[in-house]
């Protein structure tokens, strides 16, 4: 018989949040295991659907707070700032946040699971929140608000992929920083 620790319900709900994202983040909605975070947590998986009723529930919680780490760290690194150099601090701060494997993998898991209505309005609500977020700090043309996230994008695509680990010149490539000046020649005049 195991012995599990005695917590608030607060604190158990942070535990069992933290078990989960990493289910989720590795097995995605449909493969991950309420049994296996249960086990984990050192509770029941009654007790899981006590505090968070479906599966799903707690699939889009966690993706939704994925999305939301990310725009909330842009948001604060570009505050005070205007412009590209807003834009330079927010891609600081995106390339950093690659570094959270399982927030990166539950946001890519959310658009995998994007067949699904519930889902897919999640995340589309998430998507418009970062891209409001960086139009909104920036005052840029959607051109660039929209350049700026593709290469976010793909970021996070090849961060997935841990092309750290790949010394070949295209992986290089892919891992170049955003800079102040990277997208000073992306206007809605130059892309008509």
């Amino acid at each position: 018989m195991t012995m599990t620790t005695r917590m608030s319900g607060p604190e158990r709900r942070t535990q069992v949040l933290g078990i989960a994202a990493r289910e989720f983040a590795d097995h995605g909605l449909h493969g991950a295991s309420i049994e296996a975070v249960a086990r984990e947590a050192g509770i029941t998986q009654a007790y899981v659907f006590r505090m968070f009723k479906t599966k799903k529930a707690l699939f889009l919680e966690l993706v939704g707070a994925a999305f939301d780490r990310f725009s909330d760290g842009m948001a604060q690194a570009a505050s005070g700032a205007q412009g590209l150099s807003a834009l330079a601090l927010m891609g600081a701060q995106y390339y950093d946040s690659l570094a959270d494997r399982t927030t990166l993998l539950l946001q890519l898991q959310g658009f995998a699971a994007g067949g699904d209505s519930e889902v897919r309005d999640v995340v589309r609500t998430r998507l418009a929140r970062m891209w409001d977020t960086v139009a909104d700090a920036t005052g840029l043309d959607p051109v660039t608000v929209k350049s700026f996230l593709a290469f976010g994008m793909l970021l996070n695509n090849v961060a997935a992929l841990d092309v750290d680990e790949v010394t070949e010149p295209w992986a290089e490539g892919v891992r170049t920083r955003i800079h102040q000046g990277l997208f000073e020649h992306i206007t809605t005049q130059t892309n008509s």
